[in-house]
């Protein structure tokens, strides 16, 4: 099957430990998810469809990262940031504020208790434990969908002219949107092969993806399908299981403690 490879790289990264999110602290290489994240900025397909009351996404596939290689050894940075306690809304929530059909309730960037009514609302400060100069090569193959096997080819050269041409749905970023990762095409990895960083570690259970890439259908409130896998830097490589590999530790399987 044909795979992809994109060598990615950026000023800063983060890819939050799940159990430290309060105060983020990396990993110290980029995790399946957040690789994925990249090659679907670059290329994604699928529609949006009316199932009663309810919006849901129908995926005509899915990105299966296989390797990535680290180009530059890990080192981290701490930040102190400025944040907002408040999530930003979902799209429906906007396009109903937008269509007057709710009322808009602003994000509060700054305020306590005593003005906001909570101590929810407002700002706060943030350590993160990041990466800096990160450089990787990321390898995919593009899984179809059963219904959409037909157009594997189609997907793979539609992913191959925009990756040539720089273009992306969306800036893709190293875990924050505000770490912008920036990509090349390798048209022959094999030819143009670059130095790995002597990195060697055995990094245990590590986040693999926070959807279940084998649905046909997603539901907009479909809960985060948290998987695992142990993983093991060698020689600056990370080899990815594929998600459908029983070494893949998913909800409700042998061996996952959530």
């Amino acid at each position: 099957m044909t795979t992809h490879t994109l060598e990615v790289w950026g000023d800063l990264a983060c890819f939050t430990r799940p159990e430290l999110k309060v105060e983020r602290f990396s990993y110290p290489v980029i995790t399946p998810s957040a690789a994925r994240g990249i090659f679907d900025a670059i290329y994604w397909d699928g529609k949006r469809e009316q199932q009663g009351r309810a919006s849901v996404m129908r995926p005509y596939f899915y990105w299966q990262i296989t390797r990535i290689e680290v180009l530059e050894m890990p080192r981290y940075i701490a930040l102190r940031r400025n944040e907002v306690k408040d999530k930003a809304p979902a799209d429906r929530t906007i396009k109903a504020w937008m269509e007057g059909r709710e009322p808009a309730e602003p994000i509060w960037a700054d305020g306590g208790k005593d003005e906001l009514g909570t101590d929810q609302k407002g700002r706060t400060q943030r350590q993160t434990m990041a990466l800096k100069n990160v450089r990787y090569r990321l390898t995919a193959k593009i899984v179809p969908k059963s219904a959409f096997a037909a157009d594997w080819g189609r997907m793979n050269s539609q992913f191959q002219r925009r990756a040539r041409a720089g273009k992306c749905f969306q800036q893709p970023y190293f875990g924050c949107r505000e770490f912008p990762a920036f990509f090349e095409y390798l048209e022959d990895p094999d030819s143009n092969a670059a130095t790995r960083a002597q990195f060697d570690q055995h990094l245990g259970f590590i986040l693999y993806d926070v959807f279940d890439l084998s649905k046909e259908v997603v539901n907009e409130k479909d809960k985060p399908f948290i998987s695992l896998f142990d993983a093991r830097v060698r020689d600056g490589v990370l080899d990815v299981p594929a998600f459908s590999s029983d070494v893949v530790r998913k909800p409700g399987g042998a061996g996952y403690v959530a």
